[in-house]
């Protein structure tokens, strides 16, 4: 058993984890994270469901997990690998050491469904390009048949879906997305749909569960969340929260509490890699400024607040991002003050562990039937479906609560 294994684990058994967007940073990290701690190479630093609190449930083992996935690009998990060792996040002994478990991931891996509204991609898999023109009920048909052989191959329990591939561009809601029905006979139909969407149902309609990672429509609309509950599968998103907006969701309960009133707060973040080239695009970067907009606002109720958050692409940063936020608040006496901090991580070093987190949190809460949406887990996310606060304490304090009953 691995350093990973807990007390009050069930006897192991087979977990199946299908990374969309198997091949970019935070699965590469991933992979090797979680090979590195079965080896006991790592400590599993950054793993919320190794704190003891939640020893008492009964999680999948780390031991259990079978990675396989997709993606759109054809990149070699070597590459992968060593864009990440160099720019200083992945060990490079860590990497030679477990060469073979990532050889075996790479294996499983299989073309993704192309977003029609992403094109010109440099290494872009020609496979995945064709599977995203084929119409919409074939695509759903291709990820599900991906799915069916993946679990059959490796003997697996079950199946986890993570939704990990970059932000789609920001989609106006459809009619079509306000009731299965409605959605059922749009596809009926070949009405095109987001690839998250599309991966979405293919995953819940087959009973597996799904987390969606990003900030993209996934399982977030309501026709997907009537499937859910009807097929009683757990599912839980939106856009997982690593840095920036961690930080804006610890700080702001502070000034409520203490009753200061927030003039203003202004971010701004530089960030390298494949995530930040997409974001580049205006269309691409408006989903993500949504999810990372709506937390403080929500948190603070002050409509008279001013705030801003920009994103720049600085390739030179590779996998690591800068975080630059000033708040101007007032204080007693019309006292204006002013707090600054600047925040300087890997995004996909700090994801990872978030990512083995919420598989192992879903996977229980669909062994045990509690099909739909997982409110508990919201403090992983910036846009947590099912949660009525964004104060991180708050979101924890639910987590607790639920690992505690």
């Amino acid at each position: 058993m691995s350093k990973s294994s807990q007390a009050g684990a069930v006897a192991p058994r087979r977990v199946g984890v299908w990374l969309i967007g198997a091949r970019g940073a935070i699965s590469s990290c991933v992979a090797y994270g979680l090979a590195g701690i079965r080896e006991g190479l790592l400590e599993p630093v950054g793993l919320v469901s190794e704190q003891s609190v939640f020893r008492q449930l009964p999680l999948v083992d780390l031991d259990a997990l079978v990675l396989g996935g997709c993606d759109v690009c054809r990149r070699p998990m070597t590459q992968s690998a060593g864009e990440l060792v160099r720019g200083r996040v992945l060990p490079a002994d860590l990497v030679a050491a477990v060469s073979s478990q990532a050889a075996s991931f790479e294996a499983r891996l299989r073309p993704g469904l192309l977003d029609q509204t992403d094109v010109g991609l440099a290494d872009l898999d020609p496979e995945a390009a064709r599977l995203g023109a084929l119409g919409v009920r074939q695509q759903i048909e291709h990820v599900q048949n991906d799915l069916r052989a993946f679990q059959s191959e490796h003997q697996l329990e079950r199946v986890i879906v993570v939704h990990l591939a970059s932000t789609e561009i920001l989609h106006t809601p459809s009619p079509d997305w306000e009731d299965l029905g409605r959605l059922e006979r749009a596809l009926d139909r070949g009405v095109s749909q987001p690839a998250s969407v599309l991966y979405a149902y293919a995953a819940l309609s087959q009973g597996h569960a799904y987390i969606n990672f990003t900030p993209s429509a996934g399982s977030a609309i309501p026709a997907l969340m009537q499937l859910a509950r009807e097929r009683t599968v757990a599912h839980c998103g939106n856009d997982g929260k690593t840095g920036e907006t961690l930080i804006k969701t610890v700080l702001a309960p502070m000034f409520v509490a203490r009753n200061l009133r927030v003039l203003s707060w202004q971010g701004y973040n530089m960030l390298g890699n494949r995530d930040g080239e997409v974001l580049a695009d205006p269309l691409h970067r408006e989903a993500k400024l949504r999810s990372k907009g709506d937390a403080l606002r929500s948190i603070l109720k002050d409509p008279r607040l001013h705030h801003q958050v920009a994103i720049d692409y600085v390739p030179s940063l590779r996998d690591w991002k800068t975080a630059w936020d000033f708040v101007h608040f007032e204080g007693f006496l019309g006292a204006q003050m002013s707090l600054q901090f600047t925040w300087q991580g890997s995004d996909s070093a700090l994801a990872a562990p978030l990512v083995l987190d919420l598989v192992r949190f879903t996977e229980l809460a669909q062994r045990r039937g509690e099909g739909g949406v997982m409110p508990h887990v919201a403090s992983f996310f910036k846009a947590p479906m099912g949660a009525t606060s964004h104060d991180f304490y708050e979101q924890y304090r639910m987590l607790l609560e639920y690992a505690r009953r």
